[in-house]
Formats: structure tokens, C-alpha cells, sequence
């Protein structure tokens, strides 16, 4: 019995202490790296979705994401929202979004976030779909947004980083 015990006592820490590792979902387009960009799934027949990433400008040179597109949606859109005194409203992000030299800027529930409006078809967890974002200098990049569950929020966006 001891022979079994030490084996499955190992590989209980193992598990507990040494969490499984995800592959990397990071994009480039110059100095700018983007980060595991995802999407809720959406339930039933929902005609809008939101995407949503990180950008790392590792340059020292302002940037500026001046667009979005995906094929699975008719329009998508940079936008933000805004308290507007006790209310949250969501706003389009006009004129681009400026990324600064050696910044970040988060794309996450209850910020910035990519609207897609009307889907062509739901987004389904565990699936994925490509984004074309266009940067002033850096140019265009094509993403892979993998949807998540409708639950999701990244460790980071869940403690406000």
C-alpha cells in the first residue's frame, strides 16, 4: 500500500501546486503585442456580441487603433462606457484609440470593449473567429478571438487590473 501512496500523494501536489499551463494567445503587429483577445458565447439567437484584449505598446512611439472588422458580424465597433452620474452608458470610441509608448490598455467588461453588431451566427464556447485590427503606424494584424463561456472574466479584469 505505501508503494501507491507516495505516487498519488505526488501527484496530488503536483496538481495542486503547478496548474496546468495554457499555450500563449498573443498577436504582433510592431512594438504592439496583443493579448488573448476572446468573446462571451452568446445565448440563443442574440444579435449583438463583445470582444474583448490587451494591447502592450513595448515601443516608444504612440500608436493608434484606428479600426476593427470581422467577418462574422455586419458592423464592429471601438467602444467604452462611460458613467454618465449613477448610470453606466455604453459610447462608440471616436477618432481611434491612442496606445502610448510603453502603455497598455485593456479591453474588458465595463470598459473598452469591440462591439460586433448583428452576429451571423451565436458565438459558441470553445469555438473562434478572426479580427483584423488596423493601427495607425503599425498597420493591420489578424487575431483569433476564441470564445469563452457567457460566465468569463480573465483573472486580471475579475481584480481590476
Amino acid at each position: 500500500m505505501f508503494r501507491f501512496f507516495v505516487p498519488i500523494t505526488f501527484l496530488f501536489a503536483a496538481v495542486t501546486l503547478f496548474p496546468p499551463v495554457t499555450t500563449a494567445h498573443e498577436f504582433q503587429a510592431g512594438d504592439l503585442f496583443i493579448d488573448h483577445p476572446w468573446a462571451r458565447a452568446t445565448i440563443g439567437r442574440t444579435p449583438n456580441g463583445s470582444a474583448y484584449l490587451t494591447i502592450h505598446n513595448r515601443g516608444e512611439t504612440a500608436d493608434r487603433l484606428i479600426g476593427v472588422a470581422v467577418e462574422n458580424a455586419e458592423k464592429a465597433e471601438l467602444h467604452q462606457h462611460i458613467r454618465d452620474g449613477d448610470v453606466m452608458r455604453m459610447r462608440p470610441v471616436t477618432g481611434g484609440l491612442p496606445l502610448a509608448a510603453g502603455g497598455r490598455v485593456a479591453f474588458a467588461p465595463g470598459g473598452y470593449h469591440i462591439m460586433l453588431f448583428g452576429l451571423t451566427s451565436p458565438l459558441i464556447e470553445g469555438e473562434s473567429f478572426p479580427m483584423r485590427l488596423s493601427f495607425e503606424k503599425a498597420g493591420e494584424v489578424e487575431v483569433t478571438v476564441k470564445i469563452e463561456s457567457a460566465a468569463y472574466m480573465p483573472a486580471a479584469a475579475a481584480h481590476g487590473h
